[in-house]
């Protein structure tokens, strides 16, 4: 097969249909998910942000969603997601005193009007869309002086099934991840304002790679692009690539590499023209970077 780079493009249908039907089982399975989500609403509490709209970009079963309302009471939280039926699993997340909006929408067509939303939120979902096209949305509705916090994939995650698979075949069986420099870029093309990145790698282990697979599949985070093969996979191919995987294993365990992308932008007027508190703003978005780590 051709390394033509239209073999990494998303099939949108197959993205929505994927979650959809994971959406019951997901919070379940996205351990990993949820440890990148708190980081990313701790990190969230360095600011002393007021808002008055927030969206949470690629909400899932609303598990995160549901802590921006506790942290903004006052504000209109939205949940937006592709999949209804993550949608519909964020049901179990609402509270009497505490309910948001669920918005069943793509994030590269945002059903919002123009400069009105204080702080999109958006962990894990980014590596799903068209960088570009997501962006110049987000800028679209952000205020000029609103706030966007995001993670998504770096392009060592799954490294270690990439390899092996690449042992087997010619065909694209992992996600192709963006670098932080070509997010960032993009960021500045879509006219998003002072950006930070940052980077930190986590490890999950396995017994097996079938766990891993599984567990890839459970949460609907199984290869979507339009360059994988579309045939059942043959037994004899599959054994090839859990062989090699093999060569990774250390203390009687497998390694699955993630490499986790934080940023961070302001809307078009940037941070010096946000909202003060008590006459000053006490934090920059270069307050909150982490180092990375090995």
């Amino acid at each position: 097969m051709s390394d033509d780079s239209d073999a990494f493009d998303l099939d949108r249908r197959a993205v929505r249909a994927s979650f959809d039907r994971a959406s019951a089982d997901y919070e379940a399975a996205a351990v990993l998910q949820a440890r990148v989500a708190d980081e990313l609403l701790e990190r969230l509490d360095t600011f002393d942000f007021r808002p008055d709209t927030v969206l949470d970009l690629g909400a899932g079963p609303g598990r995160a969603t549901a802590v921006l309302k506790r942290k903004y009471r006052s504000a209109l939280v939205i949940a937006l997601d592709l999949a209804p039926g993550m949608l519909q699993e964020a049901r179990r997340h609402q509270r009497l005193f505490h309910r948001f909006q669920r918005v069943c929408a793509d994030a590269s067509r945002l059903p919002f009007a123009d400069a009105s939303v204080d702080v999109i939120f958006s962990s894990l979902m980014l590596q799903w869309c068209d960088l570009d096209t997501t962006f110049a949305e987000a800028q679209r509705v952000l205020k000029p002086t609103g706030f966007f916090a995001f993670s998504t994939f770096g392009p060592d995650t799954l490294k270690e099934l990439r390899a092996s698979w690449a042992e087997v075949d010619d065909y694209h069986h992992v996600h192709q991840f963006m670098d932080m420099h070509d997010v960032g870029d993009a960021l500045v093309r879509a006219g998003l304002v002072e950006p930070v990145l940052d980077v930190e790698r986590m490890r999950l282990t396995y017994a097996n790679v079938m766990g891993l697979m599984r567990d890839l599949k459970t949460i609907g985070a199984h290869n979507l692009t339009a360059g994988r093969a579309k045939g059942l996979t043959g037994k004899s191919r599959l054994e090839k690539m859990v062989s090699a995987y093999e060569a990774f294993r250390q203390d009687d365990r497998l390694p699955a590499t993630y490499e986790i992308i934080y940023g961070a932008a302001w809307g078009a007027a940037g941070r010096r023209g946000a909202r003060a508190v008590d006459g000053e703003v006490r934090i920059s978005p270069g307050d909150i970077r982490r180092r990375v780590t090995p």
